[in-house]
């Protein structure tokens, strides 16, 4: 058999064997849309509260899960109906977790397109890093989401911009924005580049017009029905709930983790040099890490996060203006999903695959890209890993972590033909190092002895140490593209 069909196959099984696993809430949230959908006229899908888990996806995804719905209701018609809260009978449960891998299907066929050409070692390798991602399986096909899917549409998009093709890798990209608006962060890029690449020359007025029809339609399509109900606040309000305050429940390894840190930090050192400070109830013993009222540094609102995201951009967006060549635009991408992660206002931890999935695709050109990958990858992994607290769950996700990092390091060590001793530098070893008493500690020793005190301190510690790798990679990024260093061979060594 063909080593790539092996691969497939092997990963295939995985899926296959996660089925029975544990399932997060969003389990339960994606069956109640598809019952939302199946059950209420269009009208009412943005109204309705019979759960706390309401419909909050872009209208596009909203017709995703209705489709879906379509056929759950041949399945077992439970599974499609509103007052089945927290139903998961066997056939509800196989179904969901077979339609995430149905539409990982997407992102399986880009990374095939992706790799036509290759040898067949940079081809297996691609399909260890995309499809065998311990964090792609962890939040899809244990946690549950529909991450592959969108990731796909992602894929796609890029290689279709970076091919010429314009017009398609547009409408790919205004389709995945209807159907995750997180993307959006990604539309800055988008508008330069095709502003500066394609509408320009003799016909540039008809192709800005024809491209900008395009995109109007696809986001007429999606939101038009829900105007004419009168739903557009409505959605608005659900799509940008800013009243969830700047972290998530589960801090993102991201700058604000950091900040929250400190915070806290402040908390505890300013009472005893005799400040005083008015810290909210249960601030340093809460259970979760979610911080919506800071004790000591200002509470940043929205529309900060949002200028600091756009701020981290504009040296990339510069030099994209200046320098609109295809093969910037996935570098390009890259780092302002990666802006998005680190400056963001609520992100979920999970967005880190909208960094390190489309990172992947450009490993293999460089030992420059393969380390930043690998740390990047490897932080984003251990950082998901919380996501998955149940003690049945943890050698699965350690496994999936430990053995993907191994044989990603091999395989990298190969494709780039450099020494394993010298992928990465001696500061990055240690670093990475470093997770392993984090992790013995969160593990064993914390349960056994301020568990009842500290109960976040776990979460804390891997947040704000995962937080130090992903900002520092953020740093090394940005760095290229600054006007003094973002020449080609600067540009392109990013990815």
């Amino acid at each position: 058999m063909n080593p790539e069909y092996r691969i497939l196959t092997g990963l295939a099984a995985v899926r296959l064997l996660l089925v029975p696993a544990y399932r997060s809430t969003d389990f339960e949230v994606h069956r109640n849309w598809m019952a939302i959908t199946h059950s209420l006229p269009l009208g009412e899908w943005y109204l309705d509260e019979t759960s706390e888990w309401t419909l909050d996806y872009p209208p596009l995804f909203a017709w995703f899960e209705w489709c879906l719905s379509q056929v759950a209701v041949y399945i077992d018609t439970q599974m499609v109906r509103l007052a089945s809260l927290n139903y998961a009978s066997n056939a509800c449960i196989i179904f969901q977790r077979f339609s995430v891998m149905v539409s990982e299907l997407v992102l399986v066929s880009a990374v095939a397109y992706a790799c036509r050409g290759a040898s067949e070692e940079k081809r297996m390798l691609m399909y260890l890093l995309v499809l065998g991602s311990p964090g792609l399986l962890l939040v899809d096909h244990i946690h549950f989401q529909y991450n592959g899917m969108l990731l796909g549409l992602l894929l796609w998009s890029i290689i279709w911009i970076q091919e010429g093709r314009h017009m398609a890798g547009s409408i790919a990209f205004a389709v995945l924005v209807n159907m995750k608006h997180l993307y959006a962060c990604l539309a800055p890029v988008y508008l330069i580049y095709l502003l500066r690449h394609y509408c320009r020359g003799p016909n540039a007025v008809q192709r800005f017009v024809v491209l900008g029809a395009a995109v109007v339609a696809v986001c007429g399509a999606s939101f038009g029905p829900f105007i004419v109900a009168g739903q557009l606040p409505q959605i608005l309000g659900r799509l940008f709930p800013f009243g969830r305050g700047l972290c998530h429940a589960y801090w993102a390894a991201n700058f604000w983790a950091l900040y929250s840190c400190a915070d806290k930090a402040l908390a505890v050192v300013l009472p005893r040099l005799g400040l005083p400070v008015t810290a909210p109830e249960a601030y340093m013993t809460g259970g979760l890490v979610q911080v919506t009222q800071f004790a000591i540094l200002p509470s940043p609102s929205p529309s900060i996060t949002l200028l600091l995201v756009l701020l981290a951009l504009l040296p990339c967006l510069f030099s994209l203006w200046q320098h609109p060549r295809p093969e910037s635009f996935l570098p390009a991408a890259v780092y302002a999903c990666l802006c998005s992660f680190v400056f963001g206002y609520h992100v979920h931890e999970k967005a880190i695959l909208m960094v390190t999935i489309p990172m992947a695709l450009a490993v293999a050109e460089s030992q420059w890209n393969a380390r930043q990958y690998f740390v990047m990858s490897t932080v984003g992994h251990v950082a998901l890993m919380p996501l998955l607290f149940t003690e049945q769950e943890y050698p699965i996700k350690a496994l999936m972590v430990l053995l993907h990092t191994a044989v990603a390091y091999w395989m990298l060590c190969r494709v780039v033909n450099t020494k394993a001793s010298a992928l990465l530098s001696k500061q990055q070893q240690a670093y990475l190092w470093g997770f392993a008493p984090l992790e013995i500690y969160c593990v064993a020793v914390h349960p056994l002895m301020f568990a009842s005190k500290l109960p976040f301190l776990p979460l804390l510690l891997t947040s704000v140490y995962s937080a130090l790798g992903i900002s520092f990679c953020w740093l090394q990024m940005a760095g290229c593209w600054f006007p003094s260093l973002s020449t080609h061979a600067n540009v392109q060594k990013l990815l």
